[in-house]
Order: C-alpha cells, then structure tokens, then sequence
C-alpha cells in the first residue's frame, strides 16, 4: 500500500533541484560572510545573491530582509522586537484568536509583562472584520499582527484593506505570511505591511531557515546579541547553503505558482466528489473563496479526530488536525473554537488535508477513497 502524504501545510519535502543546490553549496561556499580574505568575500556574494532573490518574491528592497531559523523566529522577531522598541509610546497590541502560536505565545508573554493585547474574533468562515479591528485601534496601540493565510483552514485575511487602514495610524503592521509564501503573490507595497514572516520548509526548502521582512525605517529591536550580521539585527553567522536553498526553492515556487494553485483546487475537487459518491456526511471549513488552494479543512460527522487519525495513518493517509492529541483527551483547535464555538461538534471531527509537489490526481482519488471508508466504519 502506498502512503500519500497529505500534509504539506505542516511540512514539505526538499524537492531534487532544491537539496542539489544546497549540498552543491555545502561543498563549495565554505567561507564566513563576515570575513574579509577571498573565501570570505565569495560567501557574502552568494549570500547577497540569495537575499536579493528573496526580496523579487515579495517586491522587497534586498536590505529589508533579515535571515531567520524560520518563520517562529521570524514572528518572534516582528512581536518582541517591535514591543520593545516601541514600549515608550504606548504598550496596546491587536492581533487575532486564530493565529499561529508562535504569535499568540508571544502575545502572551508580553501581556504577563504588562502589554494589553486584544484578541479579535473571526466568523464561522475563519475571516476577521475590518471593523473590528478599527474599533480596536487606540492611540496606545503599537503594533497590530495577523497573519495573511490560516495554516489550519486556509483563510485569506483583508490584509491589503487593513494595511490601508492603518496607514494613517502609527501602529507597525505584521503579517505572518508562512503559509502563503510560494502559493500567493505577494507584494509588500500594495499590502501595506511593515513586517512580514517567511519560512523555508513550508515550500520544499530547507528547514531552520526563513526571513523577516523588516520595511526600511521600521522601529524594530533584536532579539539576539553577538556579531554584526544582517546589518546588526540578527546575530549569528549566517547559514548560506540553507539561503541559496531556500531562495531556490522560492525561485521554483514562484514559476510554478499558476501551475500548481490550479492542481490544488483540483485536489480538492477530486476529494470532495470521493466523499459524495461514498455518501458520507462532511462539510469543509474556511471560506469558499478567500482561502489557500493547498489548504482543505473538513469536518466528518460522527468521528473523533485521535481515532480518526490514527486510522488514517494506518491506511497509508497521512494528514493531520488542528487539535492537540495526548493519550485518551483532545485540546481542540483554537482556530475551531474561535469559528464555531466551544462546543461545536466540529472540534472533534476535523481534519486538515494539505497539498504539494509530489501528488497526482490518482493519489488524492486514492486517499479519498481511503477516508470515506474509515469514515464509513467509526460512524457505524
């Protein structure tokens, strides 16, 4: 029986092209960027190179990047930096309930460090309202984080129409754009940010690698402290074979992206009509239209997510969900909770199914297949 992996959303694999460039430079870019003698000049060239190349993907200047471990450092980063830059002018922050925990732990750490920190709604859709976040805004208000696509259910937030509101306000504005990186044109001029997260791996490139958009100008601390690199905010020598990767691996995505959002909501179609013609009972989350093609959110009536789960990793189906599973008890999603309530049936029966390279239309048939018939036999 053959495994299909169906979640690329928590994780990618290195594609061919991307692991020849990365050991290809592992062999040769030996150098530290910072040293001054031939080797070391050489691995600054192919640094630049990979930062410039990174910076075409978002319509950045190349001095507004700053390499990161990826994209929780990057969150990191944009939250604890700009709080404490920016403390002495007011200490309110707005982000939303349904944000990666990279963000929300950190809001929460500085509200234990006395931050007020409002938490927006969403709607059964998984979309936040502009309006709320107008009513929020203060002039206390410091920096304001919400990320551009949902990792669980895909939805695509009113970023551009937020950056815009915000213009007029001296809030910095963050978006954690790790899931839409690769699948989403993004340009952070029309979006209105002054920071943005990117990670490597959620695109076939390497893990411990991302960046931060870091807008020229923007009032931002760091949050390590050592040598000089990355014009003094980021210390650390830089891992240039994991940049020229992960730059690859945009570059790829990039000439790609037409092609492959097209399969991915073809995906989606192929398993939607697998759960039809099974006559199993499901309803997909998230927003019909303004949501990642490789993102598919879906509720199985009747099933328990840590059971279901593990079937479906016997059948060969790998996917995963938004709860956290320990032995005998589910935390559900916080995603989930915030869309539909705390006691929505939904927290315990969704699964997230997430597309990548590698998959055909006869393996998401297949896995399709597969589902509906484990859902089939719990639900009996």
């Amino acid at each position: 029986m053959e495994t299909i992996y169906l979640d690329h959303a928590a994780t990618a694999p290195m594609t061919k092209d991307v692991i020849t460039e990365m050991t290809s430079a592992m062999t040769t870019v030996y150098g530290n960027a910072s040293s001054i003698h031939t080797a070391g000049r050489e691995a600054r060239k192919h640094l630049d190179a990979a930062r410039d190349s990174l910076a075409k993907q978002i319509a950045a200047n190349p001095a507004e990047i700053i390499f990161t471990s990826g994209g929780t450092e990057a969150d990191n980063m944009a939250i604890f930096g700009t709080a404490y830059a920016r403390q002495h002018e007011g200490k309110h922050i707005i982000t939303t309930e349904i944000e990666h925990h990279a963000v929300l732990h950190a809001c929460e750490k500085l509200q234990r460090e006395g931050f007020t920190i409002t938490y927006l709604p969403v709607d059964q859709t998984g979309r936040v309202l502009v309006s709320d976040l107008e009513k929020a805004l203060t002039d206390d208000t410091i920096l304001v984080t919400i990320m551009y696509g949902n990792n669980e259910v895909g939805t695509i937030q009113p970023i551009k129409e937020i950056g815009a509101l915000l213009k007029d306000h001296p809030a910095t504005f963050h978006t954690d754009a790790v899931q839409a990186f690769g699948i989403e044109t993004l340009d952070v001029n029309e979006l209105g940010v002054d920071l943005l997260s990117v990670s490597s791996h959620k695109i076939n490139g390497p893990k411990g690698i991302g960046f931060l958009y870091a807008k020229t100008g923007v009032k931002i601390n760091s949050l390590l402290y050592g040598g000089s690199q990355e014009k003094k905010r980021r210390a650390g020598t830089e891992n240039i074979p994991a940049a020229l990767a992960f730059a690859k691996a945009a570059e790829l995505a990039s000439s790609n992206r037409e092609q492959n959002r097209t399969k991915y909501k073809h995906y989606k179609v192929l398993l939607t009509e697998q759960f039809e013609n099974a006559g199993i009972d499901f309803t997909v989350n998230g927003h019909s239209e303004l949501v990642l093609p490789h993102v598919f959110n879906v509720t199985f009536s009747g099933t328990d997510v840590e059971s279901f789960l593990i079937n479906l990793d016997m059948a060969g189906v790998l996917v995963s969900s938004g709860s956290a599973c320990t032995a005998g008890t589910v935390d559900p999603s916080h995603v989930l909770v915030s869309m539909f309530g705390k006691e929505a049936p939904a927290l315990r029966s969704s699964i997230r199914f997430s597309f990548g390279q590698g998959l055909t239309d006869e393996l998401v048939s297949e896995a399709g297949k597969r589902t509906a018939a484990i859902v089939n036999r719990l639900v009996k």
